[in-house]
């Protein structure tokens, strides 16, 4: 068992537009691999980049057993910059090279310390996680990051945060745009890592290769023992009582209500009674004065009984209803366009035809995201959108609202309000920066300014459109576009996905 951990004690964040992203956390993570799984804005990046130091909690604290290593969900690097200072190693190479010309420079023996093997551990590491290409040997240190996929680049900022030998390694959203063999070696470096580990994701496959799940939801983090599937397991066992005892305490609500009326049908009648018994004086005044009394006591008591059993009904109901989750879908209405059969899309790169869907399949640095723009700069024959990888369509500084008014100019601010809020940006969500949005939020807002472009797309590019989905919204994501009756392009390393929105042809690219 790794002596290396986290503890959680009454850890709150708000965001500096005062939104409350957690409050009140309590937790202890030790040992192993930990799925951190919750809804798109629930908070998992902002709890991660917690642990790592990044921020500073606004109340509670954080602590950490053992060195960490984090790996944001978006690695952005300088093009120029060289594969050895990604890696932190680069000052290191510098002062062995004038070691080995005969440097007797006492700082570069402090800079080197007992580091004498490190391209040789560098290089190690590298090619465990399928880099080879890129650094057969120790001359591809040298080489810049221009030079690398996006999947690459991921892999490689992996890579340093394995040659930084940490105890706890905090990963957000680390297959995103990983091809197959990719995501097999990060996968397996994971369970070679000896420390504790912290992912936050929503790839079913990697979050079966846990040893625990850590689900994050309104505001407080519960922890699952086993992968993914048995987290869904229990989830559905729990929901299932749950409605059971909805279900139990509603009719227990519905019997209450009818009980306390027909007590108080009965205590009418009492009441009646013994006004006719007053009126008619056939008994002493004294002694109708004391029955009259305490008819009033006892009905008081009925009635108080009664209510009060109601009121217990309608609390117990609305316990069982917290324990149901409400869980707000996306629903995406994609533009009824349908192309026919014969009718030529696009011409070059890639001929289409009709209402095909075309997935774009290759390794990580094979050219997909490059064959898209591609498509894209050719000019298709037909009305099209594109979601970029990067989901760069944005001014950042405006909110959700006001880019998706520049995208769709012929729709009122009613139409967008709506538009918006079937992707959950309802009220103040939509005026939100779209720079503090979180990796999952900015995909929904991108999919809603996308769809609502003018005039309909009826073709749609695609380059990864599942990432940082959650699951509800990825079965949306999917049905949806099952429905569209355009034609797709898609690049995506996610076989399921494409096999649930039904390509019927694939473009396969090689490096």
């Amino acid at each position: 068992m790794s002596s290396s951990g986290i503890t959680l004690s009454a850890l709150s964040y708000t965001h500096p537009d005062g939104t409350v992203a957690l409050e009140n956390l309590d937790a202890v993570l030790s040992g192993g691999r930990i799925g951190l799984v919750g809804r798109n804005g629930s908070g998992k990046s902002t709890l991660l980049q917690l642990i790592s130091g990044r921020l500073h909690p606004t109340s509670g604290s954080v602590d950490t057993r053992g060195r960490v290593a984090y790996l944001p969900q978006d690695v952005t690097l300088d093009p120029a910059v060289p594969v050895d200072a990604v890696l932190g190693i680069g000052e290191v190479r510098k002062s062995l090279r004038r070691i080995e010309s005969g440097s007797c420079d006492e700082r570069d023996f402090e800079v080197v310390a007992d580091r004498w093997d490190i391209e040789d551990r560098a290089l190690a590491l590298v090619h465990r996680v399928g880099l080879d290409r890129i650094l057969p040997d120790a001359g591809g240190f040298d080489r810049t990051v221009g030079q690398l996929s996006g999947g690459e680049t991921v892999l490689l900022a992996f890579t340093a945060r394995l040659l930084d030998e940490p105890d706890l390694l905090l990963l957000d959203e680390p297959t995103n745009n990983l091809d197959a063999e990719g995501r097999a070696r990060l996968q397996d470096a994971l369970e070679r890592f000896p420390g504790t580990v912290l992912v936050a994701g929503h790839d079913r496959d990697l979050l079966e290769r846990m040893d625990a799940i850590a689900e994050l939801r309104e505001g407080s983090l519960r922890l699952f023992g086993g992968g993914f599937g048995d987290y869904e397991q229990i989830v559905a066992e729990e929901q299932e009582a749950a409605r059971a005892a909805v279900r139990e305490a509603r009719n227990d609500v519905r019997r209450q209500a009818r009980e306390l009326s027909a007590a108080q049908v009965a205590l009418a009648r009492r009441q009646r009674y013994g006004r006719k018994m007053y009126e008619q004086k056939r008994e002493p005044k004294i002694v109708m004065d004391a029955r009259k009394r305490q008819a009033q006591e006892s009905a008081g008591r009925f009635r108080c009984e009664h209510e009060e059993d109601l009121t217990t009904a309608r609390e117990k109901l609305a316990r069982a209803s917290d324990a149901v989750r409400d869980d707000r879908e996306i629903r995406i209405d994609l533009p009824g366009t349908t192309v026919p059969p014969g009718r030529r899309v696009a011409a070059a790169p890639v001929e289409i035809v009709g209402p095909e869907r075309i997935a774009l399949r290759g390794a990580n640095g094979s050219g997909k995201t490059t064959l898209l723009h591609r498509l894209v700069e050719a000019g298709p024959l037909v009305p099209f959108a594109l979601l970029p990888q990067r989901l760069d369509i944005f001014d950042d500084d405006l909110s959700v609202a006001e880019n998706a008014e520049k995208r769709a100019p012929h729709l009122t601010p009613h139409e967008i309000r709506a538009r918006l809020a079937r992707f959950l940006f309802r009220g103040r969500h939509a005026e939100v920066p779209v720079g503090a949005l979180s990796g999952g939020e900015r995909l929904r807002a991108a999919l809603a300014v996308v769809l609502a472009a003018d005039p309909a797309p009826q073709l749609l590019l695609l380059d990864e459109p599942t990432n940082n989905l959650d699951l509800p919204a990825l079965a949306h994501l999917t049905q949806a576009l099952r429905a569209f009756g355009g034609a797709l392009v898609v690049v995506s390393h996610d076989e399921r996905f494409l096999g649930e929105i039904g390509v019927t042809r694939s473009v396969i690219l090689q490096r």
